[in-house]
């Protein structure tokens, strides 16, 4: 992904957001993505490399390449794997769509939270495919925002997450890709494709949930769209606050959030 496209901003606010996230959804979302000694893997993506611990503890003695276009991001990756003492990760910088890798150069590619941003996800998986050796595995993890849903209900939450919804769409990006992952991998001619939905539940009983995902993780995201969001005229600035507070409600002992994201595998022929 590029620089223009990321909705979210490179703010040290967003870094920390991205953290908490990794860290609350690791076991829901990498418990079962693990690749053998030996195995050369790319992740693609990596961003400051919150998923790139996780990926790395998982398979220890893989040989895992991650990469990504910004050398900003890169550098803020390096150091997270260097404090976490992980050795089996080496860093390059590179765009999904121009890869520096010869074909086949890869027994497996990992991928989370980038098609999301990227105007024409099918051509960025195909890219990956070229480089990728037949039998490989491409693994691919996305969100839906349309599938958050809480209680207490309220219309101005809602709309503020049509918000984002609406200024990533506007940036070409697709917030509701997790639910279309299934039919891209078969496109781009992926074989054995399955996808698991990943649901995450809150309630008061969870309270690290509540902490690490209502509040730090997808709170934060809607509330950082804030300015863009009022400048572009979707909401008024007391509808959207009364929006975010109403979304915090859904923090207090009463209060629930739902959030489904979705995990997909597939082979290349």
């Amino acid at each position: 992904m590029t620089d223009l496209n990321y909705v979210h901003g490179y703010s040290p606010r967003e870094a920390v957001r991205l953290a908490d996230q990794a860290n609350t959804l690791a076991e829901l979302l990498h418990h079962d993505t693990s690749y053998t000694p030996g195995r050369k893997v790319l992740e693609a993506g990596c961003g400051t490399g919150s998923q790139t611990v996780f990926l790395a503890a998982n398979s220890p003695q893989a040989d895992i390449t991650s990469m990504d276009i910004s050398p900003d991001s890169l550098e803020l990756a390096r150091q997270r794997i260097d404090d976490a003492n992980i050795t089996n990760v080496k860093f390059q910088q590179g765009d999904i769509f121009h890869l520096p890798f010869a074909d086949s150069a890869f027994d497996d590619i990992f991928i989370c939270f980038v098609l999301e941003h990227l105007p024409n996800p099918l051509e960025a998986v195909s890219s990956l495919l070229r480089i990728l050796k037949p039998g490989g595995s491409l693994t691919v993890i996305e969100g839906d925002h349309g599938s958050a849903y809480f209680h207490p209900d309220s219309r101005l939450a809602r709309q503020t997450i049509q918000c984002l919804i609406n200024l990533q769409a506007r940036m070409n990006g697709n917030s509701l890709i997790g639910r279309e992952l299934y039919p891209l991998l078969k496109k781009a001619g992926l074989e054995k494709v399955s996808v698991s939905p990943r649901m995450v539940y809150v309630d008061a009983g969870k309270p690290q949930w509540v902490e690490g995902f209502t509040k730090n993780t997808f709170t934060a995201m809607v509330e950082g769209v804030r300015e863009q969001a009022l400048a572009s005229g979707m909401m008024d600035a007391q509808s959207w606050d009364q929006g975010i507070k109403d979304l915090y409600r859904t923090t207090q002992p009463d209060g629930t959030f739902i959030y489904t994201f979705f995990k997909g595998t597939g082979f290349k022929k």
